[in-house]
């Protein structure tokens, strides 16, 4: 064991450990998940770079001596290497606006800084205030490692996003030629493609990997140098400049400080912005995967336009009851962003010079981003890959139904096929059946105006409904 000393007092710490008494306060303080700091992919390492950045930038303006800066961030390569979840064990709930996780990297650094400076464990050279934490607070180094964190999640985002676009574009092509009956407030509407059902799903996503990108170009704007409360107070000239090129040097990313450090501290509405982003995306994915459910329905009482893959029996007591389990998932997967993007509005709040909500809105945007991330691949390969259209079923249900009375509308009027429609109705008949039978279309016509997938074409109906008109006139 060994002695560490705070502004309350002494306390014990077991040799092996290098972080120190105001890590175990606070393990003691704020164990109340089972999520800790080390637990959000990159946020560790965040702070460790900021770390190494500040104490490049103080060595450089001479506030750093040469032998404990080279200390600091040889203990950062480390713990780049490898962030120990035992010396990171802080719950993700904590108070004091992220100050016990400033301080626990700060502890772990000084102690193995001290350890290479002297052969041993302690603060007599590299004191983790004085040294590790020169020229900077809690209050910079939290929210900005926040941004450098969400950066490389979002970043992960957009490659998943991206190749799940791709994956809708291959059912897209693959359906382009299956015509089905389209649906507005779940009763029969004109005819559409699958593949053009398909177009409107991938539309969507591509939408939000642009969106995503944009979203991820504000984590570029940093309050580093803000210190406490805006007013840069505690950091050394020159300090602010070397900052930035040192962690553009270390990270390649084109950082840059924040044009107001007081905004900086006392606003979060852009984690509203990212969440929105992020909820969004959540929501496209919960509305393809409700219609997939809906579309894959029955299968002998239900829509059954498509076969959804079957990854698992569905039932304990019903044999040969298939599920869609995949789907059911990435819904849920919305619930929990959707709840996730609640907590962060709240979390946004704030108060005066400071939000000291951070850690939680941090702990819900990743946890929304790494949903999305662990998802949309599963999505992918255990279902939309795998979907198989019924083809008969859907021109089946696009032959019969009564909306296409709507050509007898375009070709005549409104009154004509309101009238066809009630008719095909109460004799159960088709609008092509009745059109030929009343004499208003030839058979051949009946073919030709009446052909679902000529309908779901904007080139083939002008064309051939113009010259149908001129017939007419």
């Amino acid at each position: 064991m060994r002695i560490e000393h705070d502004s309350l007092g002494n306390r014990e710490i077991e040799e092996q450990f290098y972080h120190g008494i105001q890590t175990l306060r606070a393990k003691e303080n704020f164990s109340i998940s089972s999520t800790t700091i080390c637990d959000i992919d990159g946020f560790i390492s965040s702070i460790a770079t900021i770390k190494k950045a500040a104490a490049l930038a103080n060595q450089r303006i001479g506030a750093l001596g040469t032998k404990e800066c080279q200390a600091i961030c040889q203990a950062v390569d480390e713990v780049l290497q490898h962030p120990d979840p035992q010396e990171f064990p802080l719950d993700i709930y904590q108070g004091g606006g992220g100050t016990p996780t400033n301080m626990n990297v700060n502890e772990v650094l000084a102690n193995r800084a001290n350890e290479i400076l002297t052969g041993k464990k302690g603060y007599s050279a590299v004191h983790p205030n004085t040294h590790v934490n020169m020229g900077q607070s809690t209050n910079d180094v939290i929210p900005a490692a926040m941004k450098m964190t969400v950066y490389g999640g979002l970043g992960r985002l957009q490659q998943v996003l991206s190749q799940f676009s791709d994956d809708l574009q291959l059912k897209e092509n693959e359906f382009s030629d299956i015509v089905k009956l389209g649906r507005t407030c779940l009763q029969d509407a004109l005819p559409i493609t699958l593949g053009q059902q398909f177009s409107g799903y991938r539309s969507a996503f591509e939408r939000m990997v642009k969106e995503v990108a944009e979203v991820r170009k504000l984590c570029l704007e940093l309050p580093l140098s803000a210190t406490a409360i805006g007013t840069e107070f505690g950091t050394f000239p020159g300090y602010k400049s070397e900052i930035y090129k040192a962690l553009q040097d270390l990270t390649g990313l084109p950082y840059k400080a924040e044009n107001n450090f007081f905004d900086g501290l006392q606003n979060a509405d852009l984690w509203i912005k990212i969440s929105a982003v992020i909820k969004a995306t959540a929501l496209n994915l919960n509305k393809l995967a409700s219609d997939l459910r809906i579309m894959s329905s029955g299968p002998r009482a239900g829509l059954s336009e498509i076969e959804l893959p079957a990854v698992q029996p569905g039932s304990s007591i019903m044999p040969g009851k298939i599920n869609p389990v995949i789907p059911e998932m990435a819904m849920q997967v919305y619930f929990r962003v959707m709840g996730n993007d609640v907590a962060i509005t709240r979390a946004c709040e704030g108060e005066l010079d400071l939000n000291v909500w951070e850690l939680l809105i941090l702990n819900c945007v990743m946890e929304s981003c790494e949903l999305l991330i662990g998802c949309l691949p599963l999505m992918s390969t255990k279902c939309i890959q795998g979907i198989v259209a019924n083809h008969d079923k859907c021109r089946s249900d696009a032959e019969n139904s009564l909306a296409l009375s709507t050509v007898i509308a375009i070709l005549f009027d409104y009154e004509t096929a309101s009238r066809l429609a009630k008719q095909a109705a109460q004799e159960n008949k088709n609008i092509k059946q009745v059109a030929v039978e009343s004499g208003l279309l030839t058979a051949d016509e009946a073919e030709s105006y009446l052909d679902p997938l000529m309908m779901s074409s904007p080139e083939k109906f002008n064309l051939l409904f113009n010259t149908k008109r001129e017939l007419i006139k």
